[in-house]
């Protein structure tokens, strides 16, 4: 994988999960979270747009959908005129977010990955030979993460060892979820699962829920570009205004 494509990968993660946040403004079960899912998408779209800004000056007009002239590929250009097949996001984060509960397991399975892949990058970036600018987008994301992750293990919590309702859904989506959170450990990162499977089974035991057990169907191909429908679908609603009206500034 090239440095690009990395970039690019960690990127679209935080872009992709951005956009299914976003869905739930104005629909959160409460003021406060409506507030707190708004400010979290937030925080992951500014990543998305430093990494993806980073990822376009590595590669400049290497997709066959940049612009053409040989100029770094911008932010926009890469979230807006890229298809499904380019994009190089894990698919955990690309599924819908019918149920609350299931937005609070996906929080907090990727924010308990992303904080020590964040904090890894920031060490990775004081070595001789280290990227410093990815260094410095991780040092900005860490802290960011870091309330990602209390905030859906609060939740989780809340919902766990709450009624036998939301107990139900949120077990149910743990065990929607957990197969798609492989991937997120393919390669290079598979040194970062012990401490993901440290935070979150502390998470989920505390919450009184089952931790789903390994081995089965474990789907992937995110970063290769093999994406489930529902990315297609996200794309389309993102990129509508953008594509209807290329170069349109206001």
């Amino acid at each position: 994988m090239s440095e690009f494509e990395y970039v690019l990968g960690l990127g679209d993660d935080a872009l992709i999960a951005a956009q299914r946040l976003a869905e739930w403004c104005s629909r959160a079960p409460e003021m406060e979270e409506d507030v707190a899912l708004a400010n979290i998408a937030l925080d992951q779209l500014g990543v998305a747009r430093l990494l993806l800004t980073y990822a376009g000056e590595l590669e400049g007009a290497g997709l066959a959908s940049a612009p053409a002239g040989g100029r770094p590929l911008s932010e926009d250009a890469l979230a807006y005129l890229r298809d499904d097949r380019e994009f190089r996001n894990c698919l955990l984060v690309e599924l819908p977010e019918p149920d609350f509960a299931v937005t609070m397991a996906k929080l907090l399975f990727l924010s308990a990955y992303q904080k020590p892949l964040y904090e890894r990058l920031v060490a990775a970036g004081e070595e001789p030979d280290g990227d410093e600018r990815l260094s410095a987008i991780a040092a900005k994301a860490r802290k960011e993460s870091e309330y990602h992750l209390d905030h859906a293990s609060l939740w989780t919590v809340r919902l766990g060892d709450g009624t036998d309702e939301s107990h139900r859904r949120i077990q149910d989506a743990v065990d929607a979820l957990w197969p798609y959170t492989h991937e997120l450990f393919d390669g290079d990162h598979g040194s970062l699962r012990p401490r993901w499977l440290a935070t979150v089974e502390g998470v989920l035991d505390e919450a009184t829920l089952t931790r789903p057990a390994d081995g089965g169907w474990t789907p992937g191909g995110g970063r290769q570009g093999l994406h489930t429908e529902h990315l297609s679908y996200l794309l389309a609603e993102m990129q509508v205004v953008h594509r209807a009206h290329p170069g349109a500034r206001w």
